[in-house]
């Protein structure tokens, strides 16, 4: 069984769609002391990952038991494959290497070791339409508004004079995928408020 790690986010679903076929996707919910704008939209994000035909699921973890509950959960799922959407962060693809290893399974990182421009133009060239629900104070102009390629060029030269990833693949902003080629259909959303958590802002979206 070929699984799926997925946020809703453009990263992991990318990486899903150079997968196909995927038999099924698992969004895990991690207990973070700053919370993920994926899980604090969790709705939206079940809903997004709906929208694309792949049978989801998804666990909560248990603080300090991460790790543990992950491997019990893709051995129980019968995972043989294992993809993520990791670029460049060497800790996570490492952590990723010894959960497929201790499941028995094999990880395919198809956007590994990709030029982050690069992959940046080759995801919204694909087709892909995101909001962005989570950015640093640098980037607060963007929250809560579409990202695609007819306004990518824009996007990019913003992030470019702020030093920012173009990917954000530290954490420089997070995204919800509303279209892609996986989509049976665009979702709707509002964004119903904007919010501060500390040296982050998140935009809650229904």
């Amino acid at each position: 069984m070929r699984v799926a790690m997925l946020s809703g986010g453009k990263d992991s679903l990318y990486a899903a769609f150079k997968s196909l076929p995927v038999d099924l996707g698992v969004m895990l919910i991690y207990d973070f002391p700053r919370p993920s704008p994926h899980i604090l939209n969790m709705g939206k994000s079940i809903e997004t990952l709906t929208a694309t035909g792949i049978p989801v699921i998804t666990l909560k973890l248990s603080r300090d038991r991460e790790r543990d509950e992950t491997i019990r959960l893709l051995s129980m799922l019968g995972a043989d494959e294992i993809v993520a959407g990791d670029v460049y962060i060497e800790d996570h693809l490492k952590y990723m290497e010894s959960i497929a290893k201790e499941v028995g399974a094999k990880l395919k990182e198809p956007l590994w070791g990709k030029d982050p421009d690069e992959l940046t133009y080759e995801i919204f060239s694909n087709g892909f339409e995101v909001l962005i629900i989570g950015t640093d104070r640098k980037l607060k102009e963007w929250l809560g508004k579409e990202l695609s390629i007819d306004n990518l060029e824009l996007f990019l030269s913003n992030v470019k004079k702020l030093r920012l990833d173009p990917l954000g693949e530290n954490g420089e902003y997070h995204t919800l995928v509303i279209n892609s080629p996986l989509h049976r259909q665009r979702i709707g959303y509002d964004v119903v408020r904007l919010e501060s958590l500390n040296d982050y802002l998140v935009a809650r979206v229904l």
